[in-house]
């Protein structure tokens, strides 16, 4: 246990997230809130921070996906063997339940980056034989049940895990609540500040609530007020009992349900959107609030296929630990970047035969799209105008990929992967088209390196930042993409990507789509292979040197957590 010993010893900065993305085999994840998570805990390992990360064991996964004969998704149970990754803590700490006496668990996994630091990581488990049957299930399944088991999630993690680091020995002055699941962190922390004799529910008098903010750092990542984790007071009096007050947590947390998100904007001291975009958006849902922005980034080493990678340690060795230097990735030589790029798009192409049976080429331009599937982001809009997107096709030939899971009660989401499975069937003969199924991190990987143009389609402003297009652009992939979340501020139109045109006031963007791609991105892939791998070198030194884990986390030390209790 050296590695607990020490992390005990050192951390001070206790990241909470209900979901985080550590391997494909540990289904601890379900979208882009995991993977930034995993990615700012392996940042973290690399400069050697003083966190660690607390999050719930998730046994059950989130969804294995199946697509059915007539292009649903069928979902089934991911599970994983905790066992194989982590190693279980002897330490338990017991909450109250509906009135039940739940007992939480660590495991422990050792995050090592290959400068040989280390980033631990608790998974927190109920599957006890000291508690009863239906409290076992509380950690099983990552956003699964009804909001009654959502909200024993949520308690776990964030009460649960709030005294599971001082049980370990913690001495924790900053915590960080990824997205308003956590928000419950706060009240241990507000029961352990409670004054004798408190005079107005509404201040500050009741407890230390000001003591509680310099500790506490939230990052909101839902650019919608009906994203937000709501519970009916009944409900929360069941599961919580007296916990806290109940007129404390209306006070804080919203008079006529419990708003995770506002308890979270209540109790903490520095509050960020994930890109300027979405930090205005936030201030328009919640005015009166300090909304700062920290544009999320993704981890530069995780997400640069190793054949690019191969060039940039003949350019600098320490671009791994130093993103930034990857500004001098314009002077990559043509010839090299573009072969490691076909070889990166071969291997593509033969999974998607090997999945689909259908024969895709490397010589023919292949647009990639892969998302959470929901209706927000529009997935169906390349296939808006079927007849065009064949017309087009004739005379500058393309070729589509398609990734996704859709959470099962999310029936948008249901809905636009048959529809797409549909669009697909339709295009056969004229387009070669492919939705994959099974998305995971490993696929997301081999898309993100193997196309061409990266699509993104979502409705603004309700991209709150996105990352998969960082991912894209640090192996010369362009991205192709509504002005929306943090393209706001990689987009160079012509340089490393171009905007899709949005107008409120037009029915969709299908014909802006279109006319882009027929008049603008496919010609420059067809007639001038020499500009196009000019945009991939801009695209990987402007936003690769720039959208990084390593600069969010280093922002987030600065502004944040030296700002607050750490």
């Amino acid at each position: 246990m050296d590695v607990l010993d020490r992390a005990i010893r050192r951390a001070h900065i206790a990241y909470f997230s209900m979901e985080i993305a550590l391997q494909p085999e540990i289904h601890t994840y379900s979208g882009g809130l995991g993977v930034l998570a995993g990615d700012t805990a392996r940042s973290a390992a690399d400069l050697d921070l003083p966190m660690v990360f607390v999050t719930l064991i998730s046994r059950q996964g989130y969804v294995r996906q199946e697509i059915g004969a007539d292009h649903t998704q069928i979902s089934h149970p991911d599970p994983w063997s905790p066992q194989e990754w982590a190693k279980p803590l002897p330490h338990m700490v017991a909450v109250a339940i509906e009135g039940r006496l739940v007992w939480v668990r660590p495991w422990l996994y050792a995050l090592t980056c290959p400068l040989g630091h280390v980033a631990p990581v608790l998974l927190l488990d109920t599957d006890l034989e000291q508690n009863a049957a239906e409290d076992r299930r509380i950690t099983d399944r990552l956003y699964g049940g009804d909001a009654a088991y959502r909200l024993k999630q949520e308690v776990v993690l964030g009460i649960g895990g709030q005294l599971l680091l001082g049980a370990l020995g913690f001495s924790i002055r900053t915590y960080h609540l990824n997205e308003g699941h956590a928000a419950l962190l706060t009240l241990p922390l507000l029961r352990a500040t409670q004054r004798p004799e408190p005079q107005s529910v509404a201040s500050d008098d009741i407890y230390e609530v000001a003591g509680i903010r310099a500790r506490c750092v939230f990052t909101t990542h839902t650019p919608v007020e009906a994203g937000f984790d709501k519970f009916d007071y009944d409900l929360v009096e069941r599961v919580l009992g007296d916990y806290v007050p109940l007129d404390v947590l209306k006070a804080l947390a919203g008079s006529d349900r419990l708003n995770m998100t506002r308890l979270a904007l209540n109790l903490s001291g520095y509050v960020n959107g994930v890109a300027r975009r979405h930090a205005e958006t936030t201030r328009a849902l919640f005015p009166g609030y300090a909304i700062a922005s920290i544009t999320n980034g993704v981890h530069v080493h995780r997400w640069t296929h190793a054949e690019i990678g191969k060039l940039h340690e003949r350019m600098a060795p320490n671009w791994a630990h130093e993103p930034e230097v990857l500004a001098f990735a314009d002077t990559l030589d043509d010839q090299p970047l573009w072969e490691a790029h076909q070889r990166i798009k071969t291997a593509l192409v033969a999974r998607i035969a090997e999945t689909t049976g259908k024969p895709f080429r490397v010589d023919v331009p292949l647009i990639g799209y892969a998302r959470r599937m929901t209706a927000y982001k529009r997935p169906e809009l390349l296939f808006a105008d079927i007849d065009r997107l064949k017309e087009l096709a004739r005379r500058q030939p393309l070729q589509i990929v398609v990734a996704g899971l859709a959470h099962p009660s999310d029936r948008g989401g249901q809905d636009a992967i048959q529809a797409i499975g549909a669009h697909v069937a339709a295009l056969d003969g004229v387009i070669p088209a492919a939705f994959l199924a099974g998305y995971n991190l490993d696929l997301a990987g081999a898309l993100v390196a193997g196309c061409d143009i990266w699509l993104n389609t979502p409705l603004p402003p309700l991209e709150a930042s996105g990352t998969s297009g960082m991912k894209a652009a640090l192996n010369g992939v362009l991205n192709f993409s509504v002005l929306d979340g943090w393209w706001v501020e990689g987009c160079v139109e012509g340089v490393t990507g171009w905007s899709i045109d949005h107008d409120p006031n037009r029915p969709d963007d299908a014909g802006p789509l279109y006319n882009k791609l027929q008049d603008v991105v496919l010609p420059l892939y067809r007639d001038d292979r020499g500009r196009w791998i000019w945009m991939m070198k801009q695209s990987i030194s402007k936003i690769g040197s720039s959208f990084s884990s390593h600069r969010m986390l280093r922002r987030y030390v600065i502004e944040a957590y030296m700002r607050q209790g750490g």
